[in-house]
């Protein structure tokens, strides 16, 4: 028997209808017949491709290296993700189209993100850290993100923390590849919420360049900080907390991979409330743990100086917003 494609699964067992519409009677109507094997998460991921390529086309100026090449590469992943959803139509049976076809949208987050870096000053010429250094002071009397490491320096405490940071990439792989596993319907719903929230937040990222608090550490080339903003002492990192293991791993994956302007909203509180909903739906035995490890994570980007306080709550109030949309809309395309 043949593998069933992702977009195969019914609704729930028994129920024949596709995930995918454009099926049926509507697959005889030309330009629905191109895109008749799209989910809703190809849509999101397929749209945002586009809409980056087009911002970084129209608004550039001078603030976008490589332009031409970004643009290029952008116009070249339409057609050959494309390719690879309707490949995978047509050979089911091919387990490696079949990963592909599931996981492709997790394998471009990492891309997605890597050129935020490039394209995030398309608007604005520098950071916009000000507004929210100053917002946080409002609020709390003090920074926060400098303030509780300072307070508080305690290994134990620090590695609960830093542990908790990185679950933010267990929480993504872990309960995509256990509704994968599970039910495919469930996977796809996952993905399409997970993807759309993302693809969100990137998008905001793009235009409201927004470095964090390690702008108070790092020397960022054509920008400083207003004088009266930057702190007359800066708090080192207390020898109680350096030298921990998830502190040393988190300082490795920042170095590699980290990119400048993608502080707010906090996408880790964003997707880490997205994948505790769907913990809540469908892998109840495991969410009253998933919401402890996702309050840490929350405490943990200010803590661990990666977030400003209000980043925290733009991350809770995102999550609050796109999660049940995006839900919908899922809902919504299946219906179709």
């Amino acid at each position: 028997m043949a593998r069933r494609n992702l977009t195969d699964e019914p609704d729930e067992p028994g129920d024949p209808k596709p995930l995918v519409p454009g099926q049926g009677a509507r697959t005889a109507q030309g330009g629905r017949l191109l895109f008749r094997d799209y989910a809703f998460v190809d849509w999101v991921t397929q749209g945002y491709i586009a809409l980056a390529g087009l911002l970084v086309a129209v608004l550039h100026g001078s603030s976008v290296p490589h332009r031409e090449l970004l643009v290029a590469v952008h116009v070249a992943a339409l057609p050959v993700i494309h390719l690879l959803i309707r490949s995978a139509r047509l050979r089911p049976q091919c387990r490696v189209l079949d990963f592909l076809r599931s996981f492709y949208p997790v394998l471009l987050y990492l891309g997605f993100y890597s050129e935020i870096g490039m394209i995030d000053h398309m608007l604005f010429p520098g950071f916009l850290d000000p507004f929210f250094i100053r917002l946080d002071a409002r609020i709390f009397g003090v920074q926060p993100s400098l303030f509780l490491m300072a307070a508080i320096p305690y290994r134990p405490l620090s590695e609960l923390l830093y542990a908790s940071y990185f679950s933010y990439y267990v929480m993504i792989a872990g309960i995509g590849l256990a509704l994968y596993l599970r039910n495919r319907r469930q996977f796809l719903h996952f993905l399409s919420v997970v993807t759309f929230t993302f693809c969100c937040c990137y998008l905001l990222f793009d235009l409201f360049p927004v470095m964090g608090p390690r702008i108070f550490y790092e020397q960022v080339p054509g920008y400083s900080l207003p004088a009266d903003l930057h702190p007359a002492v800066v708090p080192a990192v207390p020898e109680a907390v350096a030298g921990g293991p998830f502190f040393l791993l988190m300082g490795w994956i920042y170095r590699t991979f980290e990119t400048g302007g993608a502080a707010f909203p906090s996408a880790h509180v964003a997707i880490a409330l997205a994948t505790l909903w769907f913990s809540f739906r469908y892998l109840r035995p495991i969410r009253w743990l998933h919401l402890v490890v996702v309050v840490l994570l929350c405490l943990s980007t200010v803590y661990c100086r990666y977030h400003y306080a209000v980043d925290v709550a733009g991350g809770i109030l995102v999550a609050a917003l796109l999660v049940p949309l995006g839900s919908r809309l899922f809902e919504l395309h299946l219906a179709r």
